[in-house]
């Protein structure tokens, strides 16, 4: 693979409805992750620890804290021409934007030109887990495919939330068909009761991806996606490869999060997910160092845990807290806080979500609730007690009970 030039592209031009009032005023991709991090620095850290160096984010939707965040964090050597670069929208082919992620790579074209690689890797921005790239596409290039994508297993239950790929019987290598949220599902040979499902991620060869979006764009009963369009074409003509996350073998990986992979989409997987963080033996090792996720370096000092002004102590139990948070005398359980949160004594947060520079006042209650950056919550203001009462003052509630706070509001 050492002759092979590799260029990789992150699609992250997302509107992230389902996942309202987080993305109100963001891309999807930008979404604040696991306290210190955004949702895309987990994408870009399994290309950037696979050895690609020369990486482009095509953003479009709300783009521009992405975009601040990609070029304060993701700095790379121009002496070696390496870079993370976040390219916009450009209507280079009329005055449109983005209609699906294969137009996106239409429209972005000049980018492969310029660099003339051989392989693109091509991956989405808001899935949370590790996958070592360089394994991928080694199997890509054995494989002789003009594309191949990369599967989780999954079970059976769960096939109508995925896009599921059924392979050959006798190719477990090669895709039959491609099946976008089946109703009923086909489990694998040598494990019936899962499927295998998309992640979202793919290894094309430069030319073969070039003409395969060129076709695309001029059929104009395409939705232009590179699921629902782009991989299907290939699998009718044969030539769709598929790569078994099972096959992947990361650096530092255990047996408990080695195959972990969560598309957070929606508030409740994205709660669900920020649950996983959380337990004495979490299911994603934030902790690996052989394989590090990356994030920006803020300038802050360590998180602080004092008594409150009555003397009273706070409790911190099964919770992550980010630099620069101050909690004084409060009881924090089961909960994610983002930097610079303070939190007075009094107050109780437990199961819940906190963004960056939320403050919450004394004797207050959070209760299950995701809090958008810059949230300030009153003396003695309860969330996530009453669902009603939290309707009425307009927040998100899910069905399954998660109230969520937009950004910058002010809770009394």
């Amino acid at each position: 693979m050492a002759s092979k030039k590799i260029f990789g592209i992150v699609l992250a031009g997302g509107e992230g409805k389902r996942l309202m009032p987080l993305t109100a005023d963001r891309a999807k991709p930008a979404v604040p992750f696991g306290g210190n991090y955004r949702l895309i620095d987990f994408a870009l850290s399994n290309l950037i620890n696979s050895g690609l160096r020369q990486i482009v984010v095509l953003t479009q939707y709300k783009s521009h804290s992405l975009d601040r965040h990609v070029s304060q964090t993701w700095r790379l050597s121009g002496l070696t021409n390496s870079y993370v670069a976040s390219v916009p929208a450009q209507q280079r082919l009329g005055k449109r934007w983005f209609s699906g992620s294969a137009d996106a790579i239409l429209q972005s074209l000049n980018l492969l030109r310029d660099e003339k690689p051989d392989i693109v890797v091509v991956v989405g921005a808001d899935h949370v887990y590790r996958m070592d790239f360089t394994q991928m596409i080694e199997a890509h290039i054995e494989s002789g495919a003009g594309v191949t994508v990369a599967a989780i297993r999954q079970p059976i239950a769960l096939a109508n939330q995925f896009g599921v790929i059924e392979i050959k019987p006798d190719d477990p290598t090669r895709i039959n068909a491609f099946l976008e949220k089946p109703e009923n599902a086909v489990g694998l040979a040598d494990s019936p009761e899962e499927v295998l499902a998309s992640m979202g991620n793919y290894v094309f060869d430069a030319d073969i991806l070039m003409d395969a979006v060129i076709r695309d764009g001029e059929m104009p009963g395409s939705n232009h996606d590179m699921g629902g369009d782009i991989v299907p074409w290939f699998v009718k003509r044969g030539e769709a490869a598929v790569y078994d996350l099972n096959r992947n073998e990361v650096p530092g990986a255990t047996s408990r999060d080695r195959y972990y992979w969560r598309d957070v989409g929606t508030i409740e997987s994205f709660f669900d997910a920020h649950q996983d963080l959380i337990s004495a033996l979490p299911i994603f090792n934030l902790y690996n160092t052989r394989w590090p996720i990356f994030n920006q370096q803020l300038n802050s000092p360590p998180a602080k845990f004092v008594r409150d002004a009555s003397g009273n102590l706070g409790t911190t139990i099964d919770s992550i807290v980010s630099p620069g948070s101050l909690l004084s005398g409060a009881h924090i359980e089961r909960s994610v806080l983002g930097p610079w949160a303070t939190i007075e004594g009094g107050t109780r947060v437990t199961d819940s979500i906190i963004f960056d520079r939320v403050r919450i006042g004394p004797n207050a209650e959070v209760r299950r609730a995701i809090l958008d950056k810059e949230v300030v919550v009153e003396a003695g203001a309860t969330i996530g007690v009453d669902a009603d009462a939290d309707r009425a003052r307009g927040f998100t509630v899910t069905d399954s009970g998660i109230t969520v706070v937009g950004k910058g509001v002010h809770v009394t």
